[in-house]
């Protein structure tokens, strides 16, 4: 085995277990969801975000023990994030376009960002066993705000978020998604994988596309308290009609999304 192919074994392991991580982290975020449509053991979706998911886990048996894997995965794939984003830099990608490498390497860096930060609050929590809230977007929300030209900024934001939303819906619908399976995998299983992608990537984007209309409304209100993160997009569909119903097909897709990173991980060439 050349040093090459040594390197690229550990970059798959890595990435791996990253994506394993957030798969977990999804599917958990998605039954929480379904729970709270429904009420079911009092589950509210004040407390359904990542979060929340990281609460859940303490409070199993081996809790601590669980947020410690936690951690490491999700630092995991913060890390595979950040060499994807060194490679696009680096012109590896040689196969897309400039336009396509400046958007893949905005993705990459900001998926690093994101989930290197809720990494850091799963240390957090387990040092002193307190955890972020939506809270933080709405702080994050409120200091720009108090910036010269601060509602323009909170906009941004919310257009910003609003791409996100959209492209995460158009490339579950256009089955772009595709790529990351195996076109060695065929049949009905293939059929579920595929299915359980589209399903998954369009239930993240509606989030993100809501999430994006509370920053709208907070910018062109100038509060800051309109803001919000998963948990207040959730709280959202819940209160609109047939909220609950919406609610619950909502969680049902962020488990889709969940599995999909299995699916990733299984079967995607990571190294």
């Amino acid at each position: 085995m050349t040093a090459i192919d040594n390197s690229e074994n550990k970059v798959a392991l890595i990435a791996k277990v990253g994506l394993v991580t957030k798969g977990v982290v999804y599917c958990l975020l998605g039954v929480l969801a379904f729970m709270a449509a429904f009420n079911i053991n009092g589950q509210s979706t004040n407390d359904t975000d990542k979060r929340g998911v990281l609460d859940f886990l303490d409070k199993q048996t081996g809790g601590q023990v669980l947020l410690g894997i936690v951690a490491l995965g999700l630092a995991c794939y913060t890390i595979w994030r950040i060499i994807q984003f060194v490679r696009v830099l680096k012109g590896d990608d040689e196969n897309n376009k400039k336009s396509k490498k400046v958007v893949k390497g905005i993705r990459y860096i900001f998926s690093a960002i994101g989930y290197g930060l809720l990494a850091a609050s799963v240390v957090k929590k387990l040092i002193s066993s307190t955890s972020g809230s939506d809270n933080n977007k709405q702080d994050a929300a409120q200091k720009l705000m108090e910036q010269p030209l601060g509602q323009w900024l909170v906009g941004i934001v919310a257009l910003i978020f609003l791409g996100v939303g959209i492209y995460q819906v158009y490339y579950g619908y256009s089955e772009k998604y595709k790529k990351h399976v195996d076109k060695s995998t065929s049949g009905k299983s293939r059929k579920a994988m595929l299915t359980a992608g589209k399903i998954g990537y369009m239930a993240r984007g509606i989030v993100w596309a809501i999430i994006a209309l509370l920053f709208g409304k907070a910018a062109l209100n100038a509060n800051a308290s309109e803001t919000g993160g998963t948990s207040k997009a959730l709280s959202f569909i819940s209160d609109a009609p047939y909220g609950p119903y919406l609610l619950g097909a909502v969680g049902l897709g962020l488990v889709c999304y969940g599995v999909f990173n299995f699916v990733r991980a299984k079967y995607e060439n990571l190294g």
